[in-house]
């Protein structure tokens, strides 16, 4: 774990996973919530987590240099279910990369208990982990210059939800007509760091 100084108000801590940036996140979040830790913003991201409006970086800094990340705890929010169609373009090459049927896919889709890992993109696109890493896969090689809103699309070890329409370049294996950014909603994101996501198949 490394602890890198950002302006004089703020660290940004580096780690070496995904799983170890979700343990520290939540550990953070536990220790802002007992009183412990005086911060304003806790900010995961693929391998760091950013912390703004410290009273004092450099003894934080200190402190999380002798930290033992413990795995990352359970979910304390309540699991947020997207209904998902699993009528993707990229289906077909999803099941010929797994070794699977397009059903199959779906199936094992479905099944795993998803993690909002972080957030980024897009206002409202959650990149979510809980696929055994055999199921990652890569990313299209030409990336399509417009996805539609609500496509489910898979990356590395990632899922994700195209919360508006945009050019991207993951593999579309669904779709669903959850709204993932809404003005008028409180929070507006759907999906936050650390919400348990689930994916329920729906038909066309």
């Amino acid at each position: 774990m490394r602890a890198l100084p950002v302006g004089d108000r703020a660290l940004l801590v580096e780690v070496s996973t995904d799983e170890e940036a979700q343990a520290l996140h939540a550990d953070l979040l536990r220790r802002r919530a007992e009183g412990s830790l005086s911060v304003r913003e806790i900010v995961p991201a693929a391998r760091t987590v950013l912390l703004d409006g410290l009273e004092d970086p450099s003894r934080l800094a200190a402190q999380l240099a002798g930290t033992r990340l413990a795995s990352v705890p359970p979910p304390v929010a309540d699991v947020v279910e997207i209904a998902v169609r699993y009528d993707g373009p990229d289906l077909a090459d999803v099941a010929e990369i797994w070794g699977v049927s397009p059903e199959e896919v779906a199936r094992i889709h479905a099944a795993a208990d998803f993690r909002v890992a972080f957030c980024g993109f897009a206002p409202g696109f959650g990149y979510l982990t809980g696929l055994p890493a055999r199921y990652g896969v890569p990313r299209r090689a030409t990336p399509r210059t417009a996805v539609p809103a609500g496509s489910v699309g898979l990356a590395g070890p990632y899922t994700g939800v195209y919360p508006r329409s945009s050019p991207g370049g993951w593999q579309l294996i669904g779709t669903t007509d959850a709204v993932l950014w809404d003005h008028a909603r409180v929070p507006a994101a759907l999906l936050s760091p650390g919400t348990p996501v689930r994916f329920v198949p729906v038909d066309s």
